[in-house]
């Protein structure tokens, strides 16, 4: 079962680049907030379309405080090409190894496929999730939405 609204939100230890800091959850309590979208495939139609949108709308969220964490099963090699052909500038993260651990974490991993489903967590600073969306053909209404709901949670 997903992570729901309200939930604390699971500590993550992803992988970036193998040269690079790893990204944790931890590191942004108290002071960002996160945007964390899982996604089945690098290189897949509807990915990059998320995955445009996502950089589309980075300045709003940027603007509200939030980081962007791009996750899928792919290896950090992968991801890390696949951001460089979108031109994007967020973090396109792995959850390669172990396996699928932080997707089963956030109940997103589809076991049949080896794959994160479509998941979306909005965490505050404090580690809550204050929205989610779980599905297939997600698309566009996360940016929205999860903008929308970080009104009042963004200042000083």
């Amino acid at each position: 079962m997903a992570i729901a609204t309200g939930d604390p939100a699971p500590e993550f230890d992803l992988e970036e680049a193998f040269d690079r800091p790893r990204v944790r959850l931890s590191d942004f309590r108290g002071k960002r907030n996160v945007l964390l979208v899982f996604h089945p495939w690098a290189f897949t139609s509807v990915c990059a379309e998320e995955a445009r949108d996502l950089q589309a709308n980075l300045e709003s969220f940027r603007n509200a405080e939030t980081e962007v964490v791009f996750v899928s099963c792919d290896s950090s090699a992968t991801r890390q090409a696949w951001k460089k052909e979108l031109g994007a500038t967020y973090t396109f993260a792995s959850d390669f190894w172990q396996h699928g651990s932080v997707s089963r974490a956030y109940g997103v991993f589809d076991e049949a496929t080896g794959a994160p489903v479509r998941g979306t967590f909005l965490i505050d600073k404090d580690g809550l999730v204050i929205w989610s969306l779980v599905k297939e053909g997600r698309r566009t209404e996360m940016v929205p939405d999860s903008l929308h709901a970080l009104d009042g949670r963004v200042g000083p």
